[in-house]
């Protein structure tokens, strides 16, 4: 038998004390902001959006608070753990994990339409540079939730399978028997929670996790090279070697997103009940699909660039 690897990472950079100090999920989002600070500054200096770069900063600080964290935050409150509604309290706990992309995106969109009617800026310029920046997001979101060994993946048998042991927390079978071989090695292990954190740094109860927990795709890794690298390969190619028109990006995105998304669907251990055959996420997907083929086709038809294209080439076309 394959001896799979098991994916039982410290959530915890460091801690400065007990169950307190920085994690990797919070890091990730901090990388996020970061990257997509230099990103939309980058293609600001080099004329491709309207935003002056003495603003950037401003916009990324706000679209990461009220777009990214509010909207994920919500997002994953209404279209995963609606009951989180019972207990208001718990929905500010973001540092326990439970973002959706879907609910980041709805969000983004409202706030960037915000800001470019407030600051009267193309609202479709301000998304297309955005959306450039937006997967590598995605990329440390995904990293994030592997090392925390959330969202895994379905059931296989490829060599590169994984076994994650929150799966116990989920399976009650399992959760006896990882019970049971934990107090084979320590009696005080009868928490699985506890036992989920004493084999981090536990050997002989690693090995008796390995002989419970399913092998199963490592599907955060899959996300994270298609919706994360691959998605910010692509966009950063279309923006900076073509000339489309405002909008264009923002529907790439919205597609190609959706596709990948769906795609990876196929390999992830559904997090929440199945809309008929397909899962939450792939049945979100299909609206954002619709969403991005509007963006392209209003692109097309009513045309509009950057501020620095026009003054190129003399285009009067007015913003939208």
């Amino acid at each position: 038998m394959l001896a799979y690897f098991v994916d039982n990472f410290d959530p915890f950079i460091f801690r400065l004390w007990d169950n307190f100090g920085p994690r990797w999920y919070g890091f990730a989002y901090v990388m996020a902001f970061a990257c997509g600070f230099l990103v939309v500054r980058h293609l600001a200096r080099r004329g491709y959006c309207d935003l002056p770069p003495a603003r950037v900063s401003d916009f990324i600080t706000w679209a990461a608070l009220f777009g990214v964290l509010l909207g994920g935050r919500l997002g994953y409150v209404l279209f995963y753990r609606p009951e989180m509604l019972r207990e208001p309290l718990s929905i500010l706990r973001v540092w326990e994990g439970g973002m959706a992309s879907h609910g980041g995106m709805l969000g983004l969109i409202l706030f960037t339409l915000y800001y470019a009617r407030k600051h009267k800026l193309s609202w479709l310029n301000l998304g297309d540079n955005l959306v450039v920046a937006a997967p590598l997001g995605l990329f440390f979101g995904r990293c994030a939730n592997f090392i925390n060994g959330e969202l895994y993946g379905r059931a296989t048998n490829v060599p590169w399978a994984m076994q994650f042991p929150k799966e116990i927390l989920e399976n009650s079978a399992e959760q006896d028997r990882a019970i049971a071989a934990a107090r084979a090695i320590d009696p005080a292990l009868t928490d699985p929670e506890q036992i989920i954190a004493a084999a981090r740094h536990n050997s002989h109860l690693t090995d008796a996790l390995r002989g419970i927990l399913t092998p199963r795709h490592p599907s955060q890794i899959y996300e994270g090279l298609l919706e994360g690298a691959i998605l910010f390969g692509i966009l950063w190619l279309v923006r900076t070697r073509t000339r489309e028109p405002n909008g264009v990006l923002s529907g790439l995105f919205f597609v190609c997103y959706a596709i990948f998304r769906i795609v990876c669907e196929m390999f992830r251990e559904p997090d929440a009940p199945l809309v008929g055959i397909f899962t939450r996420g792939q049945f979100l997907s299909f609206f954002l699909i619709a969403l991005g083929v509007a963006f392209i086709v209003v692109a097309k038809v009513r045309p509009s660039f950057p501020l620095s294209f026009r003054a190129e080439s003399g285009n009067p076309a007015a913003n939208l």
